[in-house]
């Protein structure tokens, strides 16, 4: 049932894109404000009930419909209900088209208005921004917004609905990384700022939560790209800096299709790159991984690694659905 979700899943979300502003996703954050407004008194105990209950209430809201379709309806309506639930946390139309949207601009030899689209998708001053560091924060960004709108959403949905906890893997781990986002440091919340400790329990909460399929998505890029030049990015990343799982994506993925990225992005863990154009400057290149310099064409080789790296993750899970059937 899982492989047959995801591909549906997959096949409706490129026919019809979810829209950015639409009502379900809304109501998620109108929950977690309603969450943090009511529980978080600043303490440590309030900051781990205020993220439970943010995170957890939806995704035992999404697994008990499961139950009850599957149990006293069917299993029609239950893989229905898996399809709808993958529709809305998963895929690449969340964010794709800001990436599309620049590299055309590049490709046409528009440089301003590529600094527009970034600016406009990251939030980000980027007046000074050269052409070649506009194409690494760029690749910088798609690729940590793969992983988390795609892989990591992959590994957590089937791994719980291999114990038969149907999609509640996928509101687990989006819900997840949406309060480390959205009551992290960057969040814009003048009003209503979240306690500092409801900010480090979110992002503690992340950083586990996110450190296996963060290495998940480093291996399969490994495996689809450059296999020695990946995992020894991976490698000597992983000696510097321990923990930090976007850093460990971004590692293998400069190995895999070697390009040269890295500098203050590598080691950011909200947003890859968001320090850099705070400092107004370049990346130093003492952290930059070992790579070319990025040019337009490394956009061509990421989307290819990232499609072959869905390729991989749908056999695989063909393969499990196949031996479970056997």
């Amino acid at each position: 049932m899982s492989f047959f979700a995801i591909v549906l899943a997959l096949l409706i979300e490129q026919a019809r894109p979810l829209a950015r502003s639409n009502p379900i996703h809304e109501g998620l954050r109108a929950w977690a404000l309603t969450a943090r407004r009511n529980f978080d008194a600043g303490s440590k105990a309030h900051g781990w009930i205020t993220w439970t209950l943010a995170v957890g209430a939806p995704t035992l809201a999404v697994l008990a419909v499961y139950w009850a379709l599957l149990h006293f309806i069917g299993w029609p309506l239950a893989l229905a209900w898996n399809v709808l639930v993958l529709y809305i946390t998963l895929g690449f139309r969340q964010f794709s088209h800001h990436f599309t949207d620049i590299r055309d601009a590049l490709e046409d030899g528009d440089v301003a208005l590529a600094r527009e689209r970034l600016a406009e998708w990251k939030q980000v001053e980027v007046e000074q921004l050269p052409r070649s560091e506009i194409v690494r924060h760029v690749i910088e960004y798609s690729v940590i917004a793969a992983h988390r709108h795609v892989f990591g959403v992959l590994a957590w949905f089937a791994g719980l609905a291999m114990l038969g906890l149907g999609p509640s893997g996928a509101v687990l781990y989006r819900m997840a990384e949406f309060a480390s986002r959205h009551w992290g440091p960057r969040a814009a919340l003048p009003e209503h700022p979240p306690s500092a400790t409801l900010v480090d329990v979110a992002a503690r909460a992340w950083t586990v939560m996110d450190w296996l399929p963060a290495r998940l998505t480093a291996l399969c890029f490994a495996v689809v790209g450059s296999f020695e030049e990946a995992i020894e990015g991976w490698r000597f990343h992983a000696q510097r800096f321990p923990g930090d799982n976007d850093g460990v994506v971004l590692a293998a993925t400069a190995g895999a299709i070697s390009v040269r990225l890295g500098g203050v992005a590598l080691r950011s863990r909200d947003h890859a790159g968001d320090a850099a154009f705070e400092a107004g400057g370049s990346l130093g290149d003492s952290d930059s991984t070992p790579g070319q310099e990025p040019q337009l064409g490394h956009l061509r080789s990421v989307v290819g690694l990232v499609w072959r790296s869905v390729v991989v993750w749908l056999l695989m899970l063909a393969l499990l659905t196949l031996a479970r059937l056997l």
